[in-house]
């Protein structure tokens, strides 16, 4: 192999690398603008803003494990909450650091009524990605199951910081309220 060759092949490697490694930081700050847009968009630009959202963070980097989130969502939608767990284990397994697996994965736990394993993958996802208002928002159905109706108050606040339109959030909190949690005198 020639020098001109070797010195090509290091260049097309450092810009694909370059390129590879700027993707995330592009979805990224992508993410960031569209959740500052969600927090202030009417009503009617929230659905598009949220579908925005969800196609970046359910992007992993890999066609592969990209398909283990759908085959888990989809043994999710077809109430098979074991193989939904066994997809998204192997998601979890192989891409740590990919929010939206322990998200989904925590919601099949919850499913199943495994609530520790739930939380402690929602406690994953949120510290990967703590703007994941519907990750939020399952920590904060959890926490009123647990009789903690304060920090579930808190949890849903939280989500219509980020999403003010989040219409199951507004029902939750509506609910705490009229039992008088986060209500003043």
């Amino acid at each position: 192999m020639s020098i001109k060759s070797i010195n090509l092949k290091s260049v097309v490697a450092a810009l694909l690398a370059v390129f590879v490694l700027s993707v995330p930081s592009q979805a990224q700050d992508r993410a960031s603008e569209l959740l500052r847009e969600l927090s202030e968009a009417p009503e009617s630009e929230a659905g598009r803003l949220d579908r925005e959202l969800s196609l970046i963070w359910d992007r992993s980097g890999s066609a592969s494990m990209d398909l283990l989130l759908r085959r888990g969502r989809e043994a999710l939608e077809e109430d098979d909450n074991r193989r939904a767990i066994e997809h998204l284990s192997a998601l979890t397994d192989h891409a740590p650091d990919f929010a939206e697996g322990w998200h989904a994965r925590a919601t099949a736990y919850y499913r199943a009524g495994l609530y520790g394993p739930a939380l402690e993958d929602l406690r994953r996802a949120l510290a990967l990605n703590p703007s994941n208002y519907n990750a939020i928002f399952g920590l904060g159905v959890m926490l009123r199951e647990f009789g903690d109706e304060e920090r579930a108050a808190a949890a849903f606040d939280r989500v219509l910081e980020l999403n003010p339109h989040h219409e199951n959030a507004q029902t939750a909190i509506e609910q705490l309220r009229r039992e008088g949690i986060g209500r003043t005198l």
